[in-house]
């Protein structure tokens, strides 16, 4: 099924043009409208060889731009000696038909491209899923322009069955397209039901984790999370300049003090329009966002964009349910900024930001305190008594919880303790003679 979504983006070094469409509705703030295209397309290894912006009114049903803007474009890929022409839009199947047709190039939208950057980066075999999966959703409706040079699979392109002859080739045939989007359609529902398999088990993997503080970095995409969690935690995981780097979510012990650890997950980064069959793709990926007690908003200060990505990365986190979750926005790669007053503004307009540097380690002692402070927000002191032979209660306590007193009384022993709530559940799970004295377990199971 992949080699069906191939054949419309072929690999690297390939000459492109770039086409942004500006609208009424899209002011520019005198902004370069087609960065994060151009960023996209050289992640996924092609040739940015020209580019050009075209202002409307409004969109065109049939080319989303005019006839004879799209012959001007025509001229131009000839000129250039252009391979494949990328708009920042997402076009209809027919629309890309009939520019192909005009231009006489291929013609790709911001989604396919992004579609070949995810299927790059994809390492691991959930990700591989959802990404065959994104492929396949996003290709099925424009199978019908991709072999529209086949005839019946009997006979030669072009040529029906009947005309060659032959025992059961004779009569109206199955064309390629209806072959191929019955095999589509079936590897759709193989890809669901794996996907749903592989995500149960996830669930599970979270549920166990709870007993732990979740922390989540999220963010727009080459926002420099991996790096922050580098930082953090030491976890040593892969960094690169690139756009989805990371598209497996990673997580790590982090230490906080002796007795405090919490988890921290790497996720994918977020990126505008990001496409919502993605967004659907990948909704597994993002459990760990969805059940996290604390999100990291990672932001690049240092991008002239910042609000804007900030705001797709809200948008994103509306869409999947997580927009009420406690946050904290860091502003990241404050190294790269040169003028002290755009320091000055951005501490202005987010004044609860944290300012961080993940080169130079500025602000992490910042980052470390603020999550303490969320994690013993959700602490309770409690009276917990048990048999003091009950080893692995002792052990969960060293590590968990915090003494503020304990006695002995034959072979029981009576400790008062500080402990997150995501525990509380936990500490009856090491025998029934433990017992938690303190109305404080109430207050943490509701």
């Amino acid at each position: 099924m992949a080699e069906l979504y191939r054949q419309r983006w072929s690999g690297r070094h390939q000459r492109v043009i770039l086409v942004g469409i500006v609208l009424p509705a899209d002011p520019l703030d005198g902004e370069d409208p087609l960065e994060e295209l151009r960023s996209l397309v050289r992640t996924a290894g092609a040739e940015v060889v020209g580019e050009m912006v075209v202002r409307r009114n409004n969109s065109h049903p049939g080319l989303f731009i005019g006839t004879g803007k799209a012959r001007e474009i025509a001229r131009y890929a000839e000129s250039l000696n252009a391979d494949l022409v990328v708009f920042d839009t997402d076009l209809s199947p027919a629309q890309i038909r009939e520019l192909e047709r005009i231009i006489s190039r291929r013609v790709l939208d911001r989604s396919e491209v992004i579609l070949d950057i995810f299927a790059r980066h994809a390492r691991s075999r959930q990700a591989g899923l959802q990404v065959e999966l994104a492929q396949l959703e996003y290709t099925y409706p424009r199978l019908s322009h991709m072999w529209t040079h086949l005839g019946r699979v009997a006979g030669r392109a072009g040529t029906p069955a009947a005309a060659v002859g032959g025992i059961g080739t004779r009569g109206p045939g199955e064309k390629q397209i209806e072959i191929d989007r019955r095999l589509v359609r079936k590897r759709i529902t193989q890809l669901k039901r794996k996907l749903a398999a592989i995500d149960k088990q996830r669930q599970r993997a979270v549920a166990k984790r709870r007993e732990h503080f979740l922390v989540c970095l999220v963010g727009y995409t080459n926002a420099g999370k991996s790096s922050l969690m580098n930082l953090l935690t030491s976890a040593g995981v892969s960094v690169a300049d690139k756009l989805f780097e990371t598209l497996d979510t990673r997580t790590r012990r982090w230490k906080i003090t002796a007795s405090q650890v919490a988890l921290l997950s790497d996720t994918v980064g977020f990126i505008s329009r990001l496409p919502h069959h993605l967004i659907a793709a990948f909704r597994a990926t993002l459990e760990e966002v969805v059940g996290a007690d604390l999100l990291l908003h990672v932001a690049d200060a240092s991008h002239r964009q910042v609000d804007q990505h900030i705001q797709a990365v809200g948008k994103v986190l509306h869409e999947i349910g997580c927009s009420q979750k406690d946050q904290v926005l860091l502003l990241n790669k404050i190294d790269k900024i040169v003028d002290p007053t755009v320091r000055t503004i951005l501490a202005n307009k987010y004044p609860h930001a944290i300012f961080v540097s993940a080169v130079t380690g500025e602000g992490a002692d910042r980052v470390t305190r603020t999550v303490l402070e969320k994690m013993r927000g959700r602490e309770v002191n409690i009276t917990i008594e048990a048999d003091y032979t009950n080893g692995r209660l002792m052990q969960y306590l060293a590590h968990h919880a915090r003494s503020l007193g304990r006695s002995f009384h034959h072979q029981r022993i009576r400790m008062t303790a500080t402990i997150g709530k995501e525990h509380l559940a936990v500490l009856r799970r090491f025998g029934e003679d433990v017992m938690i004295l303190s109305p404080s377990e109430r207050e943490g199971q509701e």
